[in-house]
């Protein structure tokens, strides 16, 4: 197993009303997506691990979001932030912090879903890919600009899955 890791320190704070913690396993790497992510021309990617190792530092301090009915993303819809990334054989797993005082209506729906049922998606800038008339796309260099929480079948990689602590 190989472990590749970067976190931000933000100090504890214990019973903060605004700070909840999550958990998820943000994407895999060296594997194919599931089905093809928004932006992807209908292809199925595959982000490197490489690629992913130097994009680390680009998760952190980026914000978490998601759109009504669970279904994709909206970078205009911020409800947290990530503060830890680390891979993990080949799981990308990410935590932070979501802003549950600030959007109480989200964090019920959110402890509403079975555990199971929900999953993470990244949002990607600067994309590489190696080959672009592949089936599917080898991405080579990302840089990360932030997350969606999302019902796990919506989203690319259905190995993907998000947590929240009660």
């Amino acid at each position: 197993m190989r472990l590749e890791a970067m976190a931000v320190k933000i100090p504890p704070v214990d019973g903060h009303p605004n700070r909840v913690a999550f958990g998820g396993v943000l994407t895999v790497v060296n594997a194919a997506s599931d089905k093809a992510p928004a932006g992807a021309r209908g292809h199925r990617v595959m982000l490197t691990r490489e690629a992913a190792e130097k994009a680390l530092p680009s998760l952190l301090g980026m914000a978490v979001d998601y759109r009504p009915g669970w279904d994709g993303h909206d970078a205009r819809r911020k409800i947290g932030l990530l503060t830890e990334a680390n891979l993990i054989g080949q799981q990308l797993v990410v935590s932070g912090y979501l802003y549950a005082r600030d959007f109480p209506e989200v964090a019920k729906e959110i402890l509403a879903h079975a555990p199971e049922a929900l999953g993470m998606s990244y949002e990607l800038a600067d994309a590489r890919v190696e080959d672009m008339r592949a089936e599917v796309w080898k991405l080579t260099r990302v840089t990360f600009t932030g997350a969606a929480i999302l019902l796990r079948e919506k989203a690319a990689y259905r190995a993907t899955s998000f947590r929240m602590a009660s």
